[in-house]
């Protein structure tokens, strides 16, 4: 009777831990901020009670030079976004949109010059990033919000939602091309890179100093580190003006922070345009 009973106590004990860490599961999906993440009826009762901003992480598959694989894009725009929904409070973050224009293939041009560049016309860009904001828009959300990790297309992201803007001026839906997202890796996040101390030959534009230490800090599993001491890279080598030698995750940081608060206080600045008078 005692080992039956000692039995049935361990049975239960492991039963009520089971079911104890299928809660926490549940909870951990139910906190999550990416629309993955959930089910339908989460997130149907999610949009109901008011979380009604979604989050387009836009990022690309293309070279960066031999010492950044090639998904930085796209891993480095889901960290992001995750941050800036987190900050907003009431966001999700859609899949990130990874096929993007990267230049022609027959001839070959921009990164299409290098193994694993992935490409698409900028018709069939933007014919994606409207399909995707009339789902959102059918389902619920009411500010949908294009974050884009890439400088190639940030032109074609204003262009759709300026269209589907004007197609919904009678609805409460709208489109914001968030483009300060990228705009302050090229501005801001300089400055403070140089007033870090880093230099201007250092920063370049493309898989130097900068694009680098913004790598080693999100996903530093994404940058093989053997490969930035060799000797110095050019443009033949994918990295473009900068030199990446002296890239920390130090320096990457001071980005991170810059393009998360800046962003936030953009869409935040956004939707409060759209409030009634």
């Amino acid at each position: 009777m005692i080992a039956r009973h000692g039995f049935t106590f361990a049975s239960t004990v492991i039963a009520l831990c089971f079911l104890s860490g299928l809660a926490s599961a549940a909870n951990a999906a139910n906190a999550s901020v990416f629309l993955e993440d959930h089910t339908w009826t989460e997130l149907r009762d999610l949009v109901a009670a008011g979380t009604t901003t979604i989050i387009v992480p836009i990022g690309g598959t293309e070279q960066s030079g031999p010492a950044i694989a090639l998904g930085k894009h796209n891993v480095r725009v889901k960290f992001l976004a995750e941050k800036i929904a987190s900050r907003l409070g009431n966001a999700l973050v859609a899949p990130v949109i990874s096929y993007v224009p990267e230049g022609t293939i027959d001839p070959p041009t921009a990164h299409m010059r290098f193994p694993g560049t992935i490409t698409i016309s900028d018709k069939t860009f933007e014919q994606l990033l409207e399909a995707a904001a009339r789902s959102f828009k059918l389902h619920g959300f009411r500010t949908i919000v294009l974050i884009g990790d890439h400088g190639g297309y940030q032109a074609d992201e204003r262009l759709v939602a300026d269209r589907l803007n004007a197609e919904w001026r009678k609805t409460p839906v709208r489109v914001f091309a968030a483009l300060e997202y990228y705009q302050i890796t090229q501005s801001a996040y300089v400055e403070k890179l140089l007033s870090a101390g880093a230099t201007q030959p250092e920063v370049g534009t493309h898989a130097g100093l900068a694009d680098t230490s913004l790598m080693l800090a999100i996903d530093p599993s994404m940058v093989r580190k053997d490969r930035l001491a060799a000797p110095k890279l050019n443009a033949d080598d994918g990295v473009y003006g900068g030199d990446p030698t002296r890239s920390s995750a130090a320096f990457g940081q001071l980005g991170v922070d810059l393009i998360v608060d800046g962003t936030t206080e953009a869409i935040h600045g956004f939707i409060a345009k759209q409030q009634p008078k």
